[in-house]
């Protein structure tokens, strides 16, 4: 990963996850508002489980013995995984403050002897061979500069018959019947990858054919954007009170940057430029 990348994504998260924690809690991802979208939720939290409970039971993970979260944030989804399969669960991040906070959080659960946060870059991970049976992406994909060696770095690390379950920002498909993609479009992505530190996204059948061509097998995609797309209303309001807003400024500038671009992303939602993909492999 490029070192101004590597570094301007550990900033962004340094400076927003505790504003996030405290706002929404350990869970950094979209919510599961059922497949259409219209189940709303009283309670946001909840919605943020169910998303993780309705991958799990589309890809039909039944069970796991050791697991990596790759792009852990504070160790949400690590720590539901490890406690849910009584796996041992290992996260990674390239924020040094995320895997401290991920650590604190696995030790005031008394899971310390189960759960490990590393700072470590996705794409080249300290892990040796065949060593997870299961590796969980959950919207970290975006991020990595080169996706197709993430998908040979999943088939080094899975032992064999082993399950990778990955949930990515996108683009809308740009095959001949969808066309490319327009300058209003692109322009559109251009702002999001700015803000957000995103080399750039890709459509949901380009993430198959890398998996393909990293040698992953049994891939599955399919595009739940209108099951998550109420998420970014949520997130708008819960940013308009006087406690977000003065986290907000404390936080510094990129962070209020990216909390300014959450109408943008609400609207690449409802144009359908944004998409919101998931895939499933199996390494054979």
């Amino acid at each position: 990963m490029s070192s101004e990348l590597y570094q301007n994504i550990q900033a962004f998260y340094d400076q927003s996850s505790a504003l996030w924690e405290s706002t929404w809690g350990e869970h950094m991802h979209h919510g599961y508002y059922g497949p259409t979208g219209t189940h709303r939720k009283q309670d946001r939290y909840q919605a943020q489980i169910d998303l993780i409970d309705q991958l799990l039971r589309w890809a039909q993970i039944d069970q796991a013995t050791a697991i990596l979260d790759a792009g852990c944030g504070i160790g949400g989804s690590a720590l539901y995984l490890g406690d849910r399969y009584s796996a041992q669960v290992s996260g990674v991040t390239l924020s040094p403050a995320q895997a401290a906070r991920a650590t604190e959080r696995a030790e005031a659960a008394g899971l310390s002897d189960h759960a490990q946060f590393l700072v470590a870059d996705v794409l080249n991970t300290p892990f040796p061979d065949e060593h997870f049976d299961f590796i969980w992406s959950m919207e970290s994909g975006e991020h990595y500069p080169d996706k197709g060696q993430f998908f040979r770095e999943c088939d080094r690390l899975l032992k064999p018959g082993g399950r990778l379950l990955m949930a990515t920002w996108c683009h809308r498909p740009t095959n001949s019947l969808a066309g490319p993609l327009t300058d209003s479009e692109q322009q559109h992505l251009q702002w999001l990858y700015q803000v957000y530190h995103l080399p750039y996204v890709l459509s949901v059948p380009d993430y198959a054919d890398l998996a393909q061509q990293a040698g992953l097998a049994q891939i599955q995609t399919a595009d739940w954007s209108e099951a998550v797309a109420p998420f970014w209303d949520d997130v708008i309001v819960s940013a308009l009170n006087w406690d977000a807003i003065a986290g907000l400024l404390q936080t510094g500038w990129p962070t209020i940057q990216g909390a300014f671009a959450l109408g943008l992303m609400r609207w690449g939602f409802q144009r359908g430029l944004i998409r919101y993909g998931i895939l499933c492999a199996t390494k054979p």
